[in-house]
């Protein structure tokens, strides 16, 4: 039996509320992933070619708890 056989038996045994998880699992793992890089380059380049980004500020732990309300 393949694995993909062995994949649709299982199926027939899993109740119906878990078939989502298992509907967004192989969602996922079957995401091109080519296009998820592209996607990530362009965002990074966008990031990084913006005159407003802060890129080069920096802030202490201590500043970022102060500011999320963590101290």
């Amino acid at each position: 039996m393949s694995n993909k056989e062995k994949i649709i038996t299982l199926l027939e045994d899993i109740p119906e509320y878990k078939l989502g998880y298992i509907l967004a699992y192989i969602q996922g793992i079957t995401a091109d992933d080519e296009n998820d890089d592209l996607y990530c380059r362009k965002l990074a380049e966008s990031y990084l070619n913006d005159p407003k980004s802060e890129q080069e500020e920096t802030y202490t732990l201590e500043e970022c708890k102060k500011e999320w309300g963590l101290d």
